[in-house]
């Protein structure tokens, strides 16, 4: 990764470092932790001039596969505001994870922090909601 998306993601770094450690992983895409979930985060150039921010969270993992985990999901994903909520089964077994992409070119710091926050407050409440 380098030129415009490299920079977007160091942007992205050092706005979320004021708030969590950020690490980051040997495929270049930077790793934490928010409100107990587990965080990915990378930049992408999709084209000239449009550079976008994927952020991946895990919400829950190992949880057993039953109507009721659907059933919470899709009250959170009715209330989410940035992002889609999906539940990644593996036999009797399912993850839940919420991914969000915006375009990120043209924002300034603050703005881009104010994004950031704004998705990861939408992660810690669908994993509140996800636990129980």
């Amino acid at each position: 990764m380098s030129g415009p998306a490299e920079a977007l993601q160091e942007r992205a770094r050092a706005a979320l470092s004021g708030f969590v450690a950020v690490e980051m992983d040997d495929d270049g895409a930077l790793r934490f932790e928010y409100g107990g979930a587990l965080c990915s985060l990378r930049a992408v150039t999709l084209a000239d001039g449009l550079d976008v921010l994927s952020i991946t969270a895990v919400l829950a993992w190992d949880r057993t596969l039953k109507p009721a985990l659907h059933k919470r999901v899709a009250e959170r994903n009715a209330s989410l505001q940035f992002g889609s909520i999906d539940v990644i089964t593996r036999g009797k077994l399912a993850d839940v994870l919420l991914r969000y992409t915006f375009p990120a070119t043209g924002l300034a710091d603050a703005p881009l922090a104010t994004m950031l926050l704004l998705v990861l407050s939408g992660v810690e409440d669908a994993r509140r909601g996800l636990l129980g």
